[in-house]
């Protein structure tokens, strides 16, 4: 399969460097020119125009800034042959999808999303490794998009080790808010308090793993934050609101110094952080007639995904589609 990498940054750089080393075929390109010569530096093949590193490609990563994206899309997708694999890694995925949908895309275009990251920028922070074993959402649609995103799922199983979650792209940024964005406005409140403090010398001096832990996402490149909160502006706010009515309930209980309410409370925020790290899983294979109903497909999918499962496998022959997935055991 012969790849192209759209955009080397953090994750583009990662993706591409990661390709190069699995000795894949793979081309990347990056609008900046010295960003290029790093590329070169490392060994690694780029273009110095966007349709040269496109042309007569399998599958292009669509990995710049989210705000462009869309022009990106319609620029790569007019480049490359009609079979050509598409997708991207941005953080969010609602607006990009019903934008390809929009333009006819949907049949070579997957949505996809990483869950990885640095509070880091740059090709020079890439890594080959950034990405292994990561969970990486991909949104499936039936019709010919299905056959977009059996391949799609195969190559990032075997090359990056990844944990295919495939979610609607309502499904994911809902579930993102909560998992990735809102963690950013609660960082940068508690880290922006500390900056605008009288005794901020004195609280840098005494900060610890909890402080380093919350806060660690303020440290992220601005701009790639502000485009990642607008993107899901509206999930992004209800999220919020969620986490507001809980801090709500934890501050009544400490004005009036409730400490069984406390205590509850943090007994539920305990659970759900022993969750992350206790989880137990189950394996199944499924398998679905390769010319079948794709809409069963998806729907299955789907399920798995929005259930907090993923796919560690997936296998094509001439009648078949397997699925090797698995599923949070259930108690």
């Amino acid at each position: 399969m012969r790849a192209a990498v759209v955009g080397t940054g953090l994750i583009g750089g990662s993706v591409l460097l990661r390709l190069h080393a699995a000795g894949l075929d793979v081309t990347g390109w990056d609008p900046d020119e010295a960003t290029r010569g790093q590329a070169r530096l490392a060994g690694v093949p780029v273009s110095p125009r966007l349709v040269e590193a496109v042309a007569d490609r399998d599958v292009v990563f669509l990995c710049g800034p989210l705000p462009t994206l869309p022009a990106t899309l319609l620029e790569v997708a007019a480049a490359t042959r009609d079979d050509c694999l598409l997708t991207d890694v941005g953080s969010t995925k609602a607006e990009l999808a019903a934008f390809a949908r929009g333009h006819g895309l949907t049949g070579r275009f997957v949505p996809g999303h990483p869950m990885a990251g640095a509070d880091t920028a740059g090709l020079t922070a890439a890594s080959a490794a950034l990405l292994d074993g990561a969970a990486w959402v991909l949104c499936p649609s039936p019709g010919p998009a299905t056959e977009a995103f059996r391949r799609l799922a195969r190559l990032l199983t075997v090359v990056f080790d990844a944990r295919v979650v495939p979610m609607s792209p309502a499904d994911h940024d809902a579930a993102a808010a909560l998992a990735s964005h809102v963690p950013h406005l609660l960082a940068g409140a508690l880290a922006g308090a500390v900056r605008r403090s009288a005794l901020r010398e004195a609280v840098l001096s005494l900060a610890a793993g909890s402080f380093r832990d919350g806060t660690r996402v303020a440290g992220t490149p601005p701009q790639r934050t502000v485009n990642m909160l607008l993107g899901n502006r509206r999930e992004v706010l209800d999220s919020l609101t969620a986490v507001t009515a809980v801090l709500d309930e934890l501050a009544d209980a400490l004005r009036s110094a409730d400490g069984a309410t406390l205590t509850a409370r943090y007994a539920e925020a305990r659970a759900a952080r022993v969750a992350l790290a206790g989880r137990t899983y189950d394996e199944q294979v499924r398998s679905f007639p390769v010319d079948g109903d794709h809409a069963d497909e998806v729907a299955w999918l789907c399920g798995l995904g929005a259930s907090g499962g993923h796919l560690s496998g997936c296998g094509v022959d001439d009648t078949t589609v397997s699925y090797a997935a698995v599923l949070p055991h259930a108690d």
